[in-house]
């Protein structure tokens, strides 16, 4: 049986707090074998993700009433106080006297009896005056604090983008992220899957972009019939462009060179009829079996998957038509679905670069004269994306910026950088390059 939802909540919290532990792996692994309720799943992942998101947020808050600083709290109880910060001033159906009193409770039931009134008093204080942001006068710390930012990451994309952009990609990081799926267009189409899902009570809609819907209140697709029948996969919108800008055909050879979990290799081998010849390659075994698990089901016999890493994909491949190469990057684009990442200094990315760099570099190799690759992150940090691609021009000559017109259409510069919305895709970054037919 489940402990209760917000003890539940707690440790895993106290989990990634002290050990660093991924919350969506802890929240997987917790809620996977359990016999939980519907209600008390949903409230344990509110709360889970919630505290995360917005941590900044919480301490800002908590530290007008403490008498010490928050660094001096044991790992519980800071949980336990930013747990019910978030109860009273972010989820709306909770009452304020259960945020309180639970609160209270977790705090005597985890080695923290001591402090029980203080959390009480404490919390009641903040239950009574909300919440205070600091002064925009100060746009860094006022930005860090109302979207829970860390302010060097604040500060850097203030440089990188300017003030207005920031606060746009910040103002989407926080609270529920729209949910896309790709349709099949392999067994269906656009309008027959939107009826077929309205039919199972799945409210939909179009996008700008064609054959990518937008699902609301999406539940747990995967036990929906169309889902199961391969009708449709869950993919970003941005991805799904990134995907239509590669300008796969028919009848060609397409390498996505760092492919799991699978996404881009789906829409690809749509592009292209599921005709030719479309080889997924990831490093790891078992990411290339969901691969191939994802294009059984889709009716996909054209991805032939390689396990291998993409470093080395250049001593296989030497004529590919085309080349995806999506390359590991910090994240710093889907911030709003992974909430975690952004609290990583921004130096433990200092490295990236020159991997991204080679990776681009061997998998250019792979294409044939006249072919062509695409670069892509979903990250939001000039020094993964521009400065990378620009690097890769200046040390290959034989490559240059691809004039496709639906690339130029997108492009701003050389390059598209796609910022997250409210309503759009993810924080995003997309190269297209083409190899002289002289070389």
């Amino acid at each position: 049986m489940m402990k209760n939802a917000r003890q539940t909540a707690l440790e895993i919290l106290i989990k990634t707090e002290k050990n660093g532990a991924y919350s969506t792996l802890s929240l997987r692994q917790t809620l996977q074998n359990s016999d939980a309720s519907d209600r008390d799943r949903a409230l344990v992942t509110l709360l889970v993700y919630g505290v995360i998101e917005k941590k900044i947020t919480l301490d800002h808050v908590l530290a007008q009433y403490l008498t010490r600083p928050l660094r001096q709290l044991s790992p519980a109880l800071l949980c336990i106080m930013r747990l019910g910060v978030y109860q009273l001033l972010f989820a709306e159906k909770i009452p304020s006297n259960a945020a309180v009193n639970e609160s209270v409770m977790l705090a005597k039931n985890n080695g923290c009896a001591y402090a029980a009134g203080m959390v009480n008093a404490v919390l009641r204080k903040v239950a009574a005056s909300g919440l205070s942001l600091p002064s925009r006068e100060d746009p860094v710390h006022f930005l860090s604090v109302a979207y829970s930012a860390p302010e060097t990451l604040v500060s850097h994309w203030i440089s990188c983008y300017g003030q207005s952009a920031a606060e746009q990609i910040l103002s989407v990081s926080v609270g529920a992220r729209p949910v896309f799926i790709r349709v099949n267009t392999l067994k269906t189409n656009a309008d027959a899957l939107i009826g077929t899902l309205e039919a199972e009570g799945i409210p939909v809609c179009k996008t700008a972009v064609p054959d990518c819907l937008r699902i609301f209140a999406p539940g747990d697709l995967a036990a929906s019939a169309a889902f199961q029948n391969g009708a449709f996969y869950v993919q970003d919108m941005s991805s799904q462009l990134c995907a239509a800008i590669v300008g796969a055909q028919p009848g060609e050879t397409v390498l996505d060179c760092c492919a799991a979990p699978g996404g881009k290799t789906f829409t690809l081998a749509q592009s292209m009829r599921n005709t030719g010849r479309l080889i997924a390659c990831d490093q790891y075994r078992h990411k290339t079996r969901l691969i191939e698990d994802g294009a059984k089901r889709l009716g996909i016999d054209i991805a032939e998957t390689v396990c291998m890493n993409a470093l080395h994909l250049r001593e296989k491949y030497s004529d590919v038509d085309r080349a995806l190469c999506d390359v590991p990057c910090s994240g710093l684009g889907v911030i709003g679905r992974k909430p975690e990442l952004k609290y990583r200094p921004l130096a433990d990315y200092s490295t990236l670069p020159d991997l991204q760099y080679t990776i681009l570099s061997a998998c250019a190799e792979t294409v044939r004269p006249g072919g062509t690759v695409v670069y892509s992150t979903c990250t939001l940090n000039p020094a993964e994306n521009d400065a990378v691609c620009d690097r890769f021009l200046a040390s290959n000559p034989s490559f240059s910026v691809s004039d496709d017109a639906v690339y130029r259409e997108r492009s701003t510069g050389r390059y598209i950088t796609i910022l997250p919305s409210e309503d759009g895709g993810d924080g995003f970054f997309i190269a297209r390059f083409e190899r002289n037919l002289s070389e």
